[in-house]
């Protein structure tokens, strides 16, 4: 960490932190940065609130083509495992969309370690879109998150599910203390201080523009690191819990993480520029165009969703392929990777209809079987994963 930088900070503090490095087996005596609490006003350039219009306008032209979807909810499940595989991807977990997208269908002790980790992801995200419906966002609920998020994982530690107990440093691995790019707050009173502050600011009414807002509070979490593990992830779920709690968005399918994944040196170094200047603009800035680029792309890959199922519906009437309806193939558009019983399920049918139709699914290429058995059989939706991955 720059301490000479980070000394002359108008927005924090650096204080002495001692104690032992455990991977070096040695002690240290380094300093520690102690964001201030988030001000109630920020000054932005014309620039960035101009970005701040477009992001609005597209988020909203977005949220306006879901509403009127006959079922946005199918989007939500390859929505959130796009958003998994990437926000992972930007701690350096890296997992094929494919598996993620067949998770479902093997066996949790047979994952990789790469996809169990990010499909903790998605049970975490899932279990916080359930909270807001009862709890603001606080620390009750982000523990409860963290703790689904790194469950099982190299970050399940005996602090995991409350806020951290030790003091922790983002850098490379092996590096000692002083080598560190960053020494967040230490445990304790400091902590529990800033988080605290953290969680009032969120929750407070106040006159700034909700992306703003946003904004401020992911670098504010970020900076705090208030967790052992997991705060990248959790940072980033939040900015979809706060969108759904302010009903910018009905169903969490803007995956920011996807534009943030390629500019992850961008995309820190702009939160350490907050922090060593004072000025929030350009990381606002650059968090608008986030937001306006990844609404603008769910936007187009809905729309090519949509333009895919009703080509197989198309399909399958030139064909005289009877039965394929838009809610037929609305089931593999939520569901790219599926059983029969999935399908069954999806559909409320007997499970011969289901079968029947995913027969018909594969006569259209609509579908392919992906595991050679005779029994229990996964049948993927190719197209779709290419349409969600593009």
């Amino acid at each position: 960490m720059d301490i000479e930088s980070f000394s002359r900070s108008p927005i924090g503090t650096l204080t002495r932190i001692t104690g032992w490095d455990n991977e070096l087996q040695q002690p240290y005596d380094h300093y520690a940065y102690v964001p201030e609490p988030l001000p109630r006003n920020v000054t932005l350039a014309q620039s960035t609130i101009k970005l701040m219009g477009e992001a609005d306008r597209a988020l909203g032209a977005l949220n306006a083509r879901i509403r009127f979807l006959p079922n946005p909810a199918l989007l939500v499940q390859p929505a959130l495992r796009m958003e998994a595989q990437a926000t992972s991807a930007l701690e350096g977990t890296y997992a094929h969309l494919d598996e993620i997208l067949a998770a479902d269908h093997i066996d949790p002790p047979k994952r990789s370690s790469e996809v169990r980790e990010v499909m903790n992801y998605v049970e975490a995200a899932m279990q916080g879109i359930k909270l807001i419906e009862d709890l603001p966002i606080c620390r009750r609920m982000l523990e409860t998150i963290q703790k689904t998020l790194v469950s099982g994982t190299r970050g399940d530690g005996y602090d995991a599910g409350a806020l951290r107990e030790r003091q922790v440093f983002i850098g490379n691995k092996g590096q000692p203390v002083e080598e560190a790019r960053f020494v967040p707050p230490p445990p304790g009173d400091i902590l529990e201080a800033g988080f605290s502050e953290w969680e009032r600011w969120v929750n407070q009414s106040d006159e700034l523009p909700l992306l703003a807002k946003l904004a401020m509070t992911h670098y504010q979490f970020e900076t705090l690191h208030p967790f052992s593990d997991g705060n990248g992830r959790l940072g980033r779920l939040i900015i979809t819990l706060q969108l759904l709690v302010d009903g910018e968005i009905e169903y969490p399918i803007l995956n920011l993480s996807a534009w943030f994944e390629p500019r992850r040196d961008q995309y820190i170094e702009a939160l350490r520029t907050v922090s060593i200047s004072g000025d929030f603009d350009p990381w606002v800035a650059l968090f608008a165009t986030a937001v306006r680029d990844r609404s603008r792309s769910a936007l187009n890959t809905i729309d090519a969703l949509l333009t895919y199922r009703d080509s197989v519906v198309e399909k399958a009437e030139q064909n005289g392929v009877r039965g394929v309806t838009s809610e037929v193939v609305d089931v593999i558009i939520g569901s790219p990777v599926l059983s029969i019983p999935d399908f069954r399920k999806a559909r409320g049918v007997a499970y011969n209809t289901a079968r029947a139709l995913i027969e018909k699914l594969i006569q259209l290429g609509a579908l392919v079987e992906i595991t050679g058995a005779s029994y229990n059989k996964v049948y993927f939706a190719r197209q779709v994963a290419r349409i969600i991955s593009d």
